[in-house]
């Protein structure tokens, strides 16, 4: 009973926005243009407030886009739509002023839409470099190490971006990579479909390809399928399991914040060898503090895409203690990327699609 009356009221408020924005549009449109065709804008109005539902509801990646678009008129007309409304009624209702705000706010959408999209498929590489105190084996004493978060293969992103990332990996040459979660977004069904498999095949490197589960990993009850297909083209799939990798370092893949039984930090860190180097992928930043106090080295994680769209990062940054970058903590290296796919809208502002590239120095 709460849960359809939660839903009732999301739903109540959601309509209440669309409308906002609706007879706002309305009036700029009917007033700049004497557009008269109100019963035609309703109805492309209403489309558009489904289409985000609809987009869940039926495999299209027209749906799925539109529904996505929109959302973010929404989050942005909140913002900046009462502000306009405030200047024009201050201003004594002045039909010029509806006029010139009305172009403001089309000019700020479509620098919206241009320069999200840009940022969105245009992926860039970050470098970074850190020394662990702790030695190894390999007489290199180097490990270059490409971190590629937050993939969302499904409807919106397949194999054209996911062919970036293979060119990067190529570029790059890392020793190992690492996928931290959200391998796919909810549905593994257009991933088997579009034969993703094919291109991910190509994501190696000389010590291995090591992903753990995200939260949309798990949200269409798609995870274990997904660790099958995964590890049948040699990409190891960790969920709350340790593995030593050349025999000089202990990668630690933890099962996602989403499974409430999965184990502690506590009881997978101190089953391990701690005078060998400990890499923890866990795709949450939730737990950074917890990780240096049980002694890892670094660990990666994803997930909050650096909220996405501005000013959503205002949010991130007080959610966790490294919502996007590098911080050093003692002897702990965190790295949490803003993610090499994105969800909801296919649009970037204030982030951009990114892999991470870390260069490892044992001394």
């Amino acid at each position: 009973m709460v849960t359809i009356l939660a839903g009732l009221a999301f739903l109540s408020v959601y309509a209440l926005i669309c409308l906002y924005i609706g007879v706002n549009f309305w009036s700029w449109l009917k007033t700049t243009f004497s557009f008269k065709y109100k019963k035609t804008y309703i109805i492309i109005v209403s489309l558009l407030s489904l289409a985000f539902f609809g987009g869940y509801s039926i495999p299209s990646p027209l749906l799925e886009m539109i529904g996505g678009y929109w959302l973010v008129v929404i989050g942005y007309s909140i913002l900046i739509l009462p502000i306009i409304n405030i200047i024009y009624f201050t201003l004594k209702k002045n039909r010029k002023w509806k006029i010139g705000l009305g172009w403001v706010t089309v000019a700020f959408f479509s620098f919206v839409f241009i320069y999200g999209s840009y940022n969105a498929w245009t992926p860039v590489v970050r470098e970074y470099d850190v020394s662990i105190d702790k030695t190894i084996a390999n007489d290199k004493k180097e490990l270059k190490i490409l971190m590629a978060a937050d993939l969302h293969l499904g409807t919106v992103i397949g194999n054209n971006h996911l062919d970036k990332l293979v060119k990067i990996v190529n570029d790059v040459k890392p020793d190992i990579i690492f996928l931290p979660g959200d391998i796919i977004n909810d549905d593994i069904t257009p991933y088997v479909e579009q034969e993703m498999r094919t291109t991910m095949e190509k994501i190696q490197a000389p010590l291995g390809v090591f992903a753990v589960p995200g939260n949309h990993d798990y949200y269409g009850g798609h995870n274990e399928k997904l660790k099958k297909e995964l590890e049948e083209i040699d990409i190891r799939f960790l969920m709350d399991e340790a593995v030593e990798v050349a025999g000089d370092f202990l990668v630690l893949g933890r099962d996602d914040f989403t499974n409430p039984n999965r184990k502690t930090l506590d009881e997978l860190i101190n089953k391990l060898d701690k005078s060998k180097p400990i890499f923890v992928l866990d795709h949450q930043p939730r737990e950074i503090i917890e990780a240096q106090a049980e002694g890892a080295d670094m660990i990666f994680s994803g997930h909050t895409h650096r909220g996405q769209l501005a000013p959503a990062h205002l949010i991130t940054e007080r959610m966790y203690d490294n919502d996007w970058g590098y911080l050093n903590i003692q002897q702990l290296h965190s790295f949490t990327t803003s993610g090499f796919g994105l969800w909801g809208p296919a649009l970037r502002i204030g982030s951009q699609s990114e892999v991470m590239v870390i260069d490892v120095t044992f001394n």
